[in-house]
């Protein structure tokens, strides 16, 4: 029998927060096939990839470094994303930001003031910021497509990354590797817990998600974006400005990226390299849909997403697996995401048969 899909009157509000669940499910059973096809044992696999990289303190110190840019960054885009701001391009914010920080840390690299840390952080905020103001600039003056803007910014910003290490900022004493000085210690942040790598930048993110928290549902202007995303007939009625929107969407998006840009330099790499991009601008956009644009849903979908990076690196390891297993993870949880989203606001139904 023919199937369709039918557009149900109202979604359901307890199946839109169960599909990211539902898609986490999914992708560790896809998981498990997935290690059978490879020719691994499954549950050996699961192991290795879910339970090992967080079986001790270190770990789970590990677990939450990682976790770290992918909040600060989720919790931006989420504000343009409620708005339906589309900034695609946080991974040439975060590297603008990284790139601003360190032109500030190689300025005052022989000073020893407190002040250091925080011109970073400012300049890592107002280099992603900037980054996100072009395509802001496009859509409101030109009507651009961010989408598309923001993407094509993405690899600007890595030529400039490439061509500052590879150039002026580049160690004369550093063997012809494409990297910068290493951090004085002024410019470094402090370490939360001894023997790890965990940084105060994990408290910023924090700090970043209950401001966005309330931001997002206790502000006017927050108010307004959502409004504007859900009905933007409603909101121009009702004299909302579409372009402040997308100032604000798009800039707070940049800024914390930048941020997070700032926190990987100053933090667990304390230089800038040619490999500064992990990639978490983009992992980010998934991090925001699984945590359904929510501060308390990005916070648990950034640990999510943070253990299928380590995982990734430890099924390469152990696994004898290539590096990109932990990118078919994320892909299934996206895909598996969007899937459950299609049944939660729509039914399949039966063709009926032509007369």
């Amino acid at each position: 029998m023919p199937l369709r899909f039918e557009a149900r009157a109202e979604a359901s509000a307890r199946m839109r927060y169960g599909s990211p669940l539902v898609a986490v499910l999914l992708t560790v059973a896809g998981g498990l096939v997935l290690f059978i096809l490879l020719g691994r044992n499954p549950l050996h696999g699961f192991r290795v990839f879910f339970y090992d990289p967080v079986k001790d303190l270190y770990g789970v110190s590990e677990l939450l470094l990682k976790a770290t840019p992918l909040m600060l960054i989720a919790t931006g885009l989420a504000v343009g994303f409620r708005a339906n701001v589309w900034n695609i391009g946080a991974e040439g914010q975060f590297l603008m930001g990284a790139v601003a920080a360190t032109g500030v840390a190689l300025m005052f690299h022989d000073s020893t003031s407190m002040l250091v840390l925080p011109a970073m952080l400012v300049a890592g905020a107002i280099g992603g910021a900037a980054w996100a103001a072009i395509p802001a600039f496009l859509k409101t003056r030109c009507n651009t497509s961010e989408i598309l803007v923001s993407l094509m910014l993405v690899y600007v910003a890595q030529f400039v990354v490439s061509w500052v290490v590879f150039g002026p900022w580049k160690d004369p004493q550093g063997f012809n590797f494409p990297q910068t000085v290493m951090f004085a210690d002024s410019a470094l942040l402090p370490v939360l817990i001894p023997g790890t790598r965990l940084t105060v930048a994990f408290l910023i993110a924090i700090a970043a998600l209950v401001a966005g928290h309330f931001f997002m549902t206790r502000s006017y202007a927050g108010f307004q974006m959502q409004v504007t995303g859900q009905a933007e007939a409603a909101a121009n009625y009702a004299g909302f400005s579409g372009p402040r929107t997308v100032w604000i969407g798009l800039v707070a998006g940049g800024a914390l990226a930048g941020v997070a840009g700032m926190s990987e330099v100053a933090g667990p790499m304390g230089q800038l390299t040619d490999h500064a991009s992990s990639g978490y601008g983009f992992a980010a956009i998934i991090v925001a849909f699984v945590g359904r644009l929510s501060a308390l849903g990005i916070f648990f979908a950034s640990l999510l997403m943070a253990l299928l990076y380590m995982g990734g690196e430890q099924a390469q390891q152990h696994l004898n697996l290539p590096p990109a297993i932990g990118q078919v993870f994320q892909g299934m949880l996206l895909f598996f995401l969007l899937g459950a989203d299609v049944f939660v606001n729509y039914r399949l139904r039966r063709s009926r048969a032509a007369p």
